[in-house]
């Protein structure tokens, strides 16, 4: 099931921030003498490589658009540690990082960023730092994004003279091997800059919360070995224009498994800025609420039972014989539901109506099948999902639907009711 993602531990950067730097430590009876340097020493500017001088400028041009991003949220005390006089509460403080987006002081972050502890809605305190001030600044929520791990915020006591926007580019044009620079505070190490190249340009990774079960919904993501750390989330992925190509917000981290704590291994991940710059102006009209991925309107109507109660599934959870006796495909989403009046609705999809339980779940039959969206093959509801993130208002897509053992084209239209909105307090 594509909904799988890479299958290791992703340590959502900017969390578990605790590491101690230490000073590296070399045994001086293991070190050997340079070489002597022979001929006339080249100066700094004729020494200096073109790929250098080109990240100087572009660090030099584009870092005061880079934003220090500090959090707290006050959460509940265990009670066992209350029981040995602890306080009734504690205040958990988080770093990340951001980046202005246009002249109003928009700045982008990703939603894990800002988010409370219990991962639901904005922290209680979000303050900002921009480069060259030592003074903090409150911020406000304009819009979340959860299952983007996308959020908008602003600080309308800031400077507009602070106010940096940096050029978003084209993630969709993304060559392997081009550059790529990671800003951000690595460990709280505020306006630090890394460089790399772009390893993938559609790694299949699962991003954002909220979605089933609790868990991300898969999307392309942006590979790269450009060093991303604890505390580069929200932070700028730059092509060697200047241009943001992707918003840092994962990495691939061996020893978090064993210490909690991520730290790079050369794999990080970024969402590509196209998925971003879509979603902008919902963010911006969201007025300090949460924003959806688009829904077509159709439920799962194959559940099976899990300690947190019935779990929507596809059909690859069957086994083959099961399901050539109920006459239904190898994978796919089955129709459960079908909301009235919904794109999936106008659309002519048909919902199951014949409840059969089998032993540990349940299915609904005599409705549709969906094999196929976009083009791309759907076994669950994450997958239809993932086929949908990055559709806008008026998008049309084509899902492939068995019917009756027949298999037929339905092109859905996405309306305002795809896309809704969850306000804010």
């Amino acid at each position: 099931m594509r909904g799988q993602g890479v299958g290791v531990l992703l340590v959502l950067v900017g969390l578990g921030l605790g590491a101690t730097l230490l000073r590296d430590q070399v045994p001086f009876g293991a070190a050997q003498p340079a070489a002597p340097v022979t001929g006339a020493p080249l100066s700094e500017a004729g020494a200096r490589l073109q790929n250098e001088q080109n990240t100087i400028d572009v660090v030099g041009r584009f870092e005061p658009g880079l934003v220090f991003i500090s959090t707290e949220a006050v959460v509940p005390q265990d009670p066992f540690a209350m029981m040995f006089g602890g306080a009734e509460e504690q205040v958990q403080q988080g770093v990340g990082s951001g980046f202005f987006v246009n002249d109003a002081g928009d700045i982008l972050t990703n939603y894990h960023v800002v988010a409370g502890e219990s991962g639901d809605g904005a922290a209680q305190k979000i303050t900002v730092r921009v480069m060259g001030q030592e003074a903090s600044v409150p911020a406000e929520v304009i819009g979340l994004a959860p299952q983007y791990d996308l959020a908008l915020i602003r600080a309308p006591g800031l400077k507009t003279s602070l106010i940096r926007p940096i050029p978003l580019g084209n993630s969709d044009t993304l060559k392997v091997g081009q550059k790529a620079i990671a800003m951000g505070a690595p460990f709280g190490l505020d306006f630090s800059v890394t460089e790399g190249i772009v390893s993938s340009t559609a790694r299949q990774i699962p991003i954002g919360f909220g979605g089933v079960g609790g868990q991300g919904i898969t999307q392309k993501a942006i590979q790269t070995d450009a060093a991303i750390n604890p505390g580069n989330s929200g932070g700028p992925l730059l092509d060697s224009g200047g241009r943001v190509i992707g918003i840092n917000t994962q990495i691939y981290s061996p020893s978090g498994q064993a210490t909690g704590v991520g730290q790079s291994a050369g794999v990080g991940f970024a969402i590509p800025i196209n998925t971003a710059r879509n979603l902008l102006p919902r963010l911006l009209a969201a007025a300090g609420g949460e924003v959806s991925a688009p829904d077509i309107g159709v439920r799962a109507g194959l559940a099976v039972q899990s300690r947190q109660g019935l779990l929507p599934v596809g059909l690859s959870v069957l086994s083959s014989a099961g399901k050539r006796q109920l006459g239904l495909p190898e994978q796919g989403l089955v129709v459960g539901q079908v909301a009235p009046g919904s794109p999936a609705d106008r659309a002519g999809l048909k919902a199951g109506t014949e409840r059969q339980s089998f032993r540990g779940g349940l299915i609904l039959l005599g409705g549709d099948v969906i094999t196929r969206a976009g083009g791309e093959p759907v076994d669950a509801l994450e997958d239809l999902q993932a086929a949908l993130i990055d559709r806008k208002e008026g998008d049309v897509i084509t899902l492939t639907v068995v019917r009756a053992g027949e298999s037929r084209e339905v092109r859905v239209t996405l309306d305002a009711s795809s896309f809704t909105v969850r306000t804010g307090s």
